[in-house]
């Protein structure tokens, strides 16, 4: 594809999604890999972050393993969508909010420390918003968050394992993990800054990471890049109502799918959604996208309803502790 980037930019964007070098000056790391300085580097991921192409550098936890989240959505009036809007922006427990093509027409995820601290978040959303709130956590996952190939607009499928308890952080991984959430800082020595704001040294932060990675509480580590930013702008949510019991073999079958960049199973929320399987396809236009949908609904065997997204009021890291 012919790229805005130049070629150690592109090379950052698609090649260092995941697989970050953990070590105390890791941007002289990956230039000793790509061929350029440490300098060239953090002179590279500046740009990219001020051209808006990448949301951070660092973490990105496994679902279900830390906190508690959940995918919301409400029904905004017209007439108050950007005011309804504002307010869960506002809200720091939310990370991505997108109004889609539907009658629910704002959907946000909400991450916190527990189910009880999330259920208050809904509930103050509600007061502040005036809506009711309808909430669908996750329930399986087939494929989530692996990467994104920017010259095929697919991300690679894995399978996902979902014997995943809850981790019960200590203080110090918790103080760690609270400073992590907004990425790295783009200096020399990344992990020194991260550590000395997290009250360690660094090379206990560094021990306690790469024992995250190795344990699967984080499911990669590494650039997060910007969909939109970097030319994908049709971003549906194709979402089917299957029977439960069918959920993961069909679920499986979909995530390795061409073109399903995030597959999952949702806890319905009944009678207002009664769906349990989603799909997320990224095109550069519609047109892309509508022959991914046609094999995803002859794979299912019905029609599903997609939801296209129509405006990004926010995307930033999840946040599960302060």
């Amino acid at each position: 594809m012919d790229s805005p980037y130049s070629p150690l930019e592109f090379s950052l964007l698609n090649n260092w999604q995941r697989d970050f070098p953990l070590v105390s000056r890791p941007f002289d790391e990956i230039g000793r890999q790509v061929g350029a300085g440490g300098t060239a580097i953090l002179a590279a991921l500046q740009h990219l972050s001020q051209r808006g192409a990448i949301s951070r550098v660092g973490a990105v936890f496994a679902p279900r393993r830390l906190g508690a989240g959940a995918l919301a959505a409400v029904a905004a009036p017209p007439e108050r969508l950007e005011e309804v809007a504002a307010i869960i922006n506002a809200c720091p427990s939310v990370n991505h909010n997108y109004q889609r093509e539907h009658r629910y027409n704002l959907w946000f995820v909400v991450t916190a420390a527990d189910v009880a601290q999330r259920q208050a978040v809904f509930a103050q959303l509600e007061q502040q918003t005036g809506c009711a709130v309808i909430a669908m956590p996750l329930a399986e996952e087939f494929h989530i968050d692996l990467g994104f190939d920017l010259r095929s607009g697919h991300s690679p499928s894995r399978h996902e394992t979902n014997a995943v308890p809850v981790r019960d952080l200590d203080a110090s991984e918790k103080r760690l993990a609270a400073v992590l959430q907004d990425g790295l800082s783009l200096c020399e020595q990344p992990f020194a800054d991260l550590a000395a704001r997290a009250g360690l040294p660094e090379a206990q932060a560094l021990e306690i990471i790469q024992a995250w990675v190795g344990e699967g509480l984080i499911k990669r580590f590494g650039v997060v890049v910007r969909h939109h930013e970097l030319g994908y702008r049709a971003n549906a949510m194709v979402v089917f109502d299957v029977a439960d019991d069918r959920a993961g073999e069909i679920g499986r079958q979909l995530a390795g799918e061409a073109g399903v960049t995030l597959c999952y199973r949702r806890e319905r929320c009944l009678p207002e959604w009664p769906y349990n399987l989603y799909c997320m396809v990224h095109g550069r236009a519609r047109e892309d996208v509508a022959p991914v949908v046609t094999r995803l609904a002859a794979l299912v065997g019905q029609e599903p309803n997609i939801l296209f997204s129509v405006r990004r009021f926010k995307q930033c890291g999840a946040r599960y502790f302060s």
